[in-house]
C-alpha cells in the first residue's frame, strides 16, 4: 500500500488533515467518496432557473449598487438577453466593488433562491464568479459533474480533488474485489458493475450520467460497505460466543419467592424477557444481550432479577448508568426492592460507587469488591477504572447504553475478566431508547436483542399538547391548580444559563420566575452543576412531596421515578431532539392518574420543528418516535456525539439506503455459513478492514484481548 505522503503536493500538515477523515494511504482516497455533485458543464439560461438549485450563468453586469439594510451588501443585476437575476455579495471590497461595474460579463455559479415577496424575483447570494474581459476566450466549462466530498476544517474541494485524481491514476487498477463471484452474481441490482468502474463513475461521473445509472454505482459500494460493518459484527458475536463465560446454575426455586414478595406482577413482556436472560446466564458462553423497552415498561426489575440469579450463583453483579443522579435512583430502587427479601439465604450487599465518593468510604468500597464482600455495585463510570476490583464479576450490566461508546462497554467487561480460566462476565444492556431496525443492524448486531413491548397494567397514554411561549400565564395557571389539587410538576428547562445562540430561558431564573409568581408553592431546582448531595437533597424532597414543582435542566431525562408527578412542562421544546422530548415527557404517567406534557415553544417554528412537535403530540409509541428522530437527525445524532468508538457509516446513509438491508442480511448470513472457507474468510477480513476507520482503532485493541481471533 502506497503511503498518502507519496502523492504530489502532501506534506505533514496535509498529511495531518486527511489523517481526521481516515485517510492514510493512497486507496483510501478512492473510498473516500462524494456526498453530491455540482453540474458546472452547461451554462443555464437566466430564464430557466429555478430556486433551490445551482446553475452556471453568463451574462452582462447591468447594475451595481450598495445596499444599507441590516448588512451592507453589494447587489448586481445580471441579463443574459433571456431574463435578469441579482447577486448580492455581503463581504466585499472596493477593489470588486470597481471590477463589477456596469458593462462587464461575468460568469457566476450559485445556488438560485428567491428574493423579497413574490417567488419570480431570483437571486444568488455570494456565488463564485469570473470577470470575462474583452480579449479573453470563455474558460472552458468542467467536462464531468464536480463531486463535493466530505471534508475537514483547513482542506479544501480542489485539494480533494486533485489528491483523488492522481489515486484514480495510480490505485484505481490495484483496486481488488474481495467479493465472492457468486454474492455478485446473485445480485441483480448491479447489473455486472465492477468495483473499480463504480468507483471511477461516482469520483467523475460524466454529465450525461442518468440519475438511474448513478445510483446504481452508489450501491455497489454502499453493499459493500454495509456487508463489511455486518460481517464485522456478526464475526464479532460468533468469536463471544466461543469464548467461556460462568455458568450461572443456582437453583431457580429463590425466583418465585421473589416475585411473590413484588407489589406488583411482571407484565407478560417482562417474563418473556426474564426468562430469555435466565437461559443466557446459564450458558458456559458470554451473553451479548440489548434489552429494550420504552420509558416505563419496567427493565429495572428485569436487571434486578438477573442480578439476584448471580448472586445466588455465588457471583458479583455491577451496574453502571451515565449519571450520579440515575445510579443512584437504581441504587436506592433496587436496596428498596430488596429490603424484605432474605429467602435467598442472606440479603445480598449492594454497594454504590461514584466519582465523588473518596477517601476512606472509597477505599472501604474497593477494598469489600476485592474481597468479595459486595455482590452487587452500582455506580458511575468509575466501575470500569483502574483501581476497581472484582473477586467474581460475572454479570455486568450497562443502562442508557447510548451514553456509552463502546470502549467503555468493553472495559466494563473486561473487569470481570478471569486470566487463569479464561472466562469472560455475562453481560445485559439496556435502553429506553428504542433503537429502530436499520440502526441495530449496522451498529448492533453483535447483540441479540430482546424488546420489552409492554407496558404494566394502569398507566393511561400522556396527553401531550404544543403550546406558544406567549400563552406561558396561563400555563401558570394550570400548573397553580394541578399542585393545589396535590399533583407535583416538572418544569423543564434544556439550559441552565442564558445562550446568545439558542436564546433559551435559564433554569435558574425559571425557578426564580415561577417563585414570584406562585409564592404559595414549595419550588426546587436541580441541575448538572449542583454537587451530588445538593441534587440528592431536592429530589429526596421532591419524591417525599414536599416540593410541589421541580425546575430542572435535562438531567432528568432518563430514571426519575415519582409516580404523583402527573404534569410535565417542557420549555424550548423546539431546541430538542424527537427521541430526548419522549424520554423526558416518560418521567410522568408513572402512577395511574391521566398525566399531561406541555411543549412550551418560541414562534416562529421552523418546518422540522414544526414536524418534530407534531410527531410527538400525536405518538407515545417509542418505536415510532425513534424510527421519526432517526430520518430527521441521521444516525450521527441519534446514537450521540458522546458514542467514542460506535463509528458512523462513511458512505452509506441509513436512510436513504434502508432498502440495501434486507440485501446485506441475506449475502452477509450466506457468507458466514461460508466463513470456513480460507479464500472467502480472507477476503471478508480484507472486505471489513477496507472499510473499518482507523478511528476504530481503539476499540478493535480491546477486542483484540478480549476476543483474539476476532480481530487478527
Amino acid at each position: 500500500m502506497s503511503d498518502i505522503s507519496t502523492l504530489k503536493g502532501v506534506g505533514p500538515k496535509l498529511t495531518e488533515r486527511l489523517a481526521k477523515l481516515n485517510i492514510y494511504e493512497v486507496a483510501d482516497l478512492l473510498f473516500h467518496l462524494p456526498t453530491r455533485y455540482q453540474d458546472r458543464t452547461v451554462i443555464t439560461p437566466i430564464s430557466q432557473l429555478e430556486a433551490g438549485t445551482e446553475y452556471v450563468i453568463e451574462g452582462e453586469i447591468t447594475g451595481s449598487s450598495v445596499r444599507f439594510g441590516r448588512k451592507r451588501s453589494l447587489l448586481c443585476s445580471v441579463e443574459d438577453g433571456s431574463g435578469t437575476i441579482t447577486f448580492r455579495l455581503f463581504h466585499f471590497n472596493r477593489v470588486q466593488q470597481n471590477s463589477l461595474s456596469r458593462g462587464k460579463v461575468v460568469r457566476c455559479f450559485g445556488e438560485v433562491r428567491s428574493s423579497g415577496a413574490s417567488s419570480t424575483i431570483l437571486e444568488m447570494s455570494h456565488p463564485e464568479y469570473q470577470i470575462l474581459t474583452d480579449n479573453q476566450n470563455s474558460p472552458k466549462l468542467a467536462e464531468s459533474l464536480t463531486p463535493i466530498y466530505p471534508t475537514t476544517e483547513g482542506l479544501r474541494q480542489r485539494t480533494l480533488y486533485s489528491l483523488t485524481s492522481q489515486a484514480l491514476t495510480i490505485s484505481l487498477t490495484k483496486v481488488e474485489e474481495y467479493l465472492p463471484k457468486s454474492t455478485l452474481d446473485s445480485i441483480q441490482n448491479f447489473g455486472g458493475t465492477t468495483l473499480p468502474q463504480a468507483l471511477r463513475a461516482l469520483h467523475r461521473p460524466e454529465p450525461t450520467i442518468s440519475t438511474q445509472q448513478l445510483n446504481i454505482y452508489r450501491d455497489r459500494i454502499v453493499f459493500e460497505e454495509l456487508l463489511a460493518r455486518h460481517l464485522s459484527l456478526h464475526q464479532l458475536l460468533n468469536k463471544i460466543k466461543l469464548r467461556d463465560a460462568s455458568p450461572l446454575n443456582a437453583d431457580l426455586s429463590w425466583l418465585q419467592l421473589f416475585l411473590n414478595k413484588l407489589p406488583f406482577s411482571l407484565t407478560a413482556a417482562q417474563q418473556r424477557a426474564t426468562d430469555t436472560i435466565l437461559a443466557d446466564l446459564q450458558q458456559p458462553h458470554p451473553m451479548q444481550r440489548l434489552l429494550q423497552g420504552d420509558v416505563g415498561s419496567g427493565k429495572t426489575v428485569v436487571a434486578l432479577i438477573a442480578t439476584l440469579h448471580a448472586y445466588a450463583s455465588g457471583a458479583q453483579s455491577a451496574l453502571m448508568a451515565p449519571t450520579e443522579l440515575l445510579a443512584k435512583q437504581h441504587y436506592k430502587n433496587i436496596t428498596a426492592q430488596l429490603s424484605q427479601f432474605t429467602e435467598i439465604g442472606s440479603k445480598p450487599k449492594v454497594s454504590f460507587l461514584s466519582g465523588s465518593i473518596k477517601g476512606s468510604a472509597r477505599r472501604e468500597i474497593l477494598e469489600q469488591l476485592a474481597d468479595g464482600e459486595i455482590d452487587i455495585l452500582i455506580g458511575t463510570h468509575a466501575l470500569f477504572q483502574k483501581e476497581v476490583k472484582f473477586k467474581k464479576l460475572a454479570l455486568t450490566i450497562i443502562d442508557e447504553q447510548h451514553r456509552f461508546g463502546v470502549e467503555q462497554r468493553l472495559a466494563l467487561q473486561q473487569k470481570g475478566e478471569d486470566t487463569k480460566t479464561a472466562t469472560l462476565p455475562h453481560q445485559l444492556i439496556m435502553t429506553a431508547t428504542p433503537i429502530p431496525r436499520t440502526l441495530a443492524m449496522s451498529f448492533y448486531a453483535d447483540l441479540e436483542s430482546t424488546v420489552i413491548d409492554e407496558l404494566p397494567p394502569g398507566r393511561t397514554p400522556i396527553k401531550t399538547v404544543t403550546i406558544p411561549e406567549s400563552r406561558r400565564e396561563d400555563i401558570l395557571e394550570r400548573v397553580h391548580a394541578s399542585c393545589i389539587a396535590g399533583k407535583q410538576v416538572y418544569w423543564v428547562c434544556p439550559l441552565i444559563e442564558e445562550s446568545d445562540i439558542l436564546q433559551c430561558q435559564a433554569a435558574v431564573d425559571s425557578a426564580q420566575n415561577i417563585t414570584e409568581q406562585l409564592p404559595n408553592l414549595k419550588i426546587g431546582l436541580v441541575h448538572g452543576r449542583l454537587k451530588a448531595d445538593e441534587k440528592e437533597q431536592v429530589m429526596n424532597e421532591f419524591h417525599q412531596g414536599n416540593i410541589d414543582i421541580l425546575v430542572a435542566t435535562t438531567v432528568i431525562e432518563v430514571g426519575v421515578d415519582v409516580p404523583n408527578a402527573s404534569l410535565m412542562i417542557i420549555e424550548n421544546s423546539e431546541r430538542l431532539g424527537l427521541s430526548q422530548l419522549h424520554q423526558l415527557r416518560g418521567r410522568v404517567g408513572r402512577g395511574k392518574v391521566e398525566s399531561s406534557c406541555v411543549l412550551l415553544y418560541r414562534s416562529p417554528l421552523s418546518r422540522v420543528a414544526t414536524e418534530r412537535l407534531q410527531t410527538i403530540r400525536n405518538s407515545n409509541d417509542g418505536f415510532q418516535i425513534a424510527q421519526k428522530d432517526l430520518e430527521m437527525r441521521g444516525p450521527g445524532d441519534f446514537l450521540g456525539k458522546r458514542q467514542t468508538g460506535i463509528p458512523l457509516l462513511r458512505f452509506a446513509d441509513l436512510i436513504r439506503d434502508q432498502h440495501l438491508i434486507p440485501l446485506v442480511e441475506e449475502q452477509g448470513a450466506i457468507l458466514l455459513t461460508q466463513i470456513d472457507n480460507p479464500t472467502i474468510a480472507s477476503n471478508s477480513e480484507k472486505l471489513i478492514k477496507r472499510w473499518l476507520p482507523n478511528s476504530e482503532k481503539g476499540v478493535r485493541s480491546l477486542l483484540l484481548h478480549l476476543y483474539p481471533s476476532s480481530c487478527e
